[in-house]
């Protein structure tokens, strides 16, 4: 198992083990909630819930390209996933590089952030922004074509 699925597998499997202990108690509808809410939970935690990730090379290539920002994320990350749902379907325009999955990606972060991983660190016109707000992103996308 790779290191983006650790997170949401220990929250699947602690629910699991809270929820057994709800059903062995006599609770088989709280042992469904505390199992569907940690299930949930893990979901949002996954990568499935962010768009596919390319390489730092890459994001930059195409952010050159056609001026969209690159948002460097990690799976976990609270913030991260605040930018990502308040962004909606807008997500899908930006370039997300995972910094767990590509070094470079996360030696460009830790560049912008004085040696740390600070994300998400969003780059708009080379230039880094830590933990923008979500509607300051919106606002740096090009109109759609």
């Amino acid at each position: 198992m790779t290191r983006v699925w650790m997170l949401p597998a220990l929250l699947v499997l602690s629910g699991a083990v809270l929820a057994t202990g709800s059903a062995l108690r006599g609770a088989p509808v709280m042992a469904a909630v505390i199992l569907l809410l940690f299930v949930l939970f893990a979901g949002l935690n996954s990568p499935l819930v962010f768009p596919t990730p390319v390489s730092a090379a890459e994001a930059r290539r195409r952010s050159a390209t056609d001026g969209r920002p690159v948002v460097y994320w990690r799976p976990g990350c609270t913030f991260c996933l605040r930018l990502r749902l308040r962004l909606g379907r807008d997500a899908s325009r930006l370039h997300w590089v995972d910094i767990w999955r590509d070094p470079a990606g996360a030696a460009v972060v830790r560049a912008a952030n004085g040696g740390d991983e600070t994300v998400p660190t969003v780059v708009v016109a080379d230039r880094p922004h830590v933990n923008p707000d979500p509607a300051w992103v919106r606002a740096q996308l090009p109109p759609p074509a």
